[in-house]
């Protein structure tokens, strides 16, 4: 690979309980992100509503759709118009009773190019997923657009070394983490520290193990009791911070990362060639009970 580079457009918004409102909002995000050059636009977790796994309510499902569906139906006029790739985070419906937190990728013709589910279901204090998300099934998936290989994770699945891992190994040039998360008001600036540390860190050794850059765009507002913590990040192959959002307001920001980069700290620091991939399979086990 000579030469490679790709523009990815980070697109960091708060959301109403207006779907159609936070549609228009986006797309509105996406071409301020095409005219600042982005090639590659990655969207929020769940960006068409209020983050609703809060709370548990039925009425909630209703917010679901098929993918693909209306919501890949509208995106992939935007990127056909814009000649950009979309990565959207949507709710699936996949069947009456059956839902998945679930991002999708449209190229830069507006072809819709499959869907990647989310693989692990968090059920945390204001973040009730298992309430509604079935987990993945699709295995880890990487999508060949039209101007990069996209490793596309979801959120919780942040903090599985084994899932960047997985996905890397399938070939991605970039790994993106479209995201919901925030700090509940209750806590103290010292707690919330912490935790945007620990996020933002686990995500940079992502990158660090697997020699590519990583791209984290994240939800930004308050809703309910929540204050969204924004701070969306791209990090480089050895894990350097190279652009932080805000973490209080919206952001749009395009951040050229050189692929071509990931040779030499793969070749520099060989990670890969040293696994000891004979040695790995504990690693399928829950947990190494003594016999």
């Amino acid at each position: 690979m000579a030469n490679k580079n790709v523009k990815v457009g980070l697109v960091q918004l708060s959301c109403s309980g207006d779907v159609a409102e936070n549609m228009k909002k986006t797309i509105v995000g996406i071409r301020e992100a095409a005219v600042k050059g982005a090639q590659v636009v990655v969207l929020q977790e769940l960006f068409r509503s209020l983050y609703f796994c809060d709370v548990e309510d039925y009425d909630n499902f209703n917010l679901a759709e098929a993918i693909p569906g209306p919501s890949t139906e509208t995106l992939g006029e935007i990127a056909k118009e814009l000649g950009v790739v979309i990565v959207a985070s949507l709710f699936e419906k996949r069947a009456e009773g059956l839902y998945h937190n679930t991002t999708a990728v449209l190229d830069a013709d507006g072809t819709y190019l499959g869907k990647y589910r989310k693989m692990h279901i968090p059920d945390d204090p204001g973040y009730f997923e298992k309430f509604y998300f079935t987990p993945g099934d699709l295995g880890y998936k990487v999508f060949k657009t039209k101007f990069a290989t996209i490793g596309v994770l979801i959120c919780w699945d942040q903090w599985y070394p084994e899932a960047a891992r997985i996905t890397a190994l399938k070939g991605a040039d970039f790994l993106v983490y479209p995201t919901a998360i925030g700090w509940a008001k209750s806590q103290d600036e010292a707690t919330n520290d912490e935790q945007y540390g620990a996020w933002q860190t686990i995500q940079r050794s992502h990158a660090v193990a697997n020699g590519i850059p990583v791209v984290s765009v994240n939800r930004t507002g308050e809703e309910g009791e929540m204050q969204f913590w924004g701070g969306s990040f791209v990090a480089n192959p050895f894990g350097r911070v190279v652009y932080k959002a805000p973490h209080l307001e919206e952001e749009v920001h395009v951040e050229e990362l050189d692929l071509t980069g990931s040779d030499r700290y793969r070749t520099h620091w060989p990670f890969l060639r040293d696994r000891r991939i004979d040695s790995y399979e504990p690693i399928t086990k829950r947990f190494l009970d003594e016999d």
